[in-house]
């Protein structure tokens, strides 16, 4: 009898933490705490994992000799004190611009490698999301291997599945991979359908700026699979108006934040990643 019990007991305790993973809303800091480090710096990344967020954002670069770096921009005019594209510079010559800061000023930061923000993240519980990195996948994936961090790297494209297959036949079996669905598009139940026959996509990350896509209120053909709803909560474009401003100037997370939970969303990118993750422990929806 008594061991009945235990037994009972524990799995008791396995059905609650998995009830609690399935609940918990996971966080993306775009960009990574850019509000308190340069944008897509080191410091920056290293900032939001000591917060908490369960996933980084970051954009792809590459130098003249072929190195992946970590650039939003097509040139690094507006981040830098330096001018040109990424690929204007040797890996060495782009090392003497620094990264400025939110209010433009030069810090001491420079841009970082995708080598340097894995290793650093390495072990961590987050994840990497690669964005703009679809021209680059083979490099990125070289750099994963080499530093044992394919498990935590996100792949991502707003292309359909046969356009990904045509470009990278041989490796979308060998990543984590999450699809940029439109919602407003006529074709995006078809696009996701497409990539749910063909694959198992980590998430779907979804955008729109009208709020009236039926995707929007019935996505169970989608999650039912154990695919990921990904929203962002960054601008009024992305989501209908559903944003981190709303939140946090007008005090509304009723029609921001909380309505995107409400429309099946299992990740959040945003540009409050302090704030986000405070109101969702309220909420009891992140640990």
């Amino acid at each position: 009898m008594k061991t009945k019990i235990i037994l009972t007991i524990l799995l008791l305790q396995a059905f609650t933490l998995i009830a609690d993973a399935q609940n918990k809303i996971m966080v993306a800091a775009h960009r990574g705490d850019w509000r308190n480090a340069p944008e897509n710096s080191l410091w920056a990344f290293k900032n939001a994992a000591a917060m908490g967020v369960d996933i980084v954002e970051l954009d792809l670069a590459k130098t003249k000799d072929g190195v992946i770096v970590i650039m939003h921009d097509q040139t690094i005019d507006r981040t830098t004190n330096g001018k040109g594209l990424p690929g204007d510079y040797t890996y060495n010559e782009i090392l003497k611009f620094g990264l400025r800061n939110g209010l433009g000023r030069v810090t001491g930061n420079h841009i970082p490698t995708l080598k340097e923000v894995m290793l650093a993240l390495k072990g961590e519980k987050i994840m990497v999301n690669l964005d703009k990195s679809y021209p680059y996948y083979h490099e990125a994936f070289a750099v994963l291997k080499e530093t044992g961090t394919l498990k935590q790297a996100i792949f991502k494209a707003e292309v359909t599945y046969a356009q990904l297959k045509e470009k990278y036949p041989t490796l979308i079996d060998s990543i984590i991979y999450m699809p940029v669905v439109n919602l407003d598009k006529p074709d995006a139940k078809k696009t996701i359908t497409d990539y749910l026959k063909n694959m198992k996509p980590y998430a779907f990350e979804c955008n729109f700026k009208q709020d009236t896509s039926a995707i929007l209120k019935d996505n169970k053909f989608i999650t039912s699979t154990g695919a990921k709803l990904w929203y962002n909560s960054l601008w009024a474009s992305l989501n209908a108006g559903h944003e981190d401003d709303l939140a946090i100037e007008q005090g509304n997370t009723k029609d921001s934040w909380e309505w995107l939970i409400e429309h099946g969303a299992a990740i959040l990118q945003t540009d409050r990643p302090k704030q986000m993750l405070q109101y969702l422990k309220e909420k009891k929806e992140h640990q």
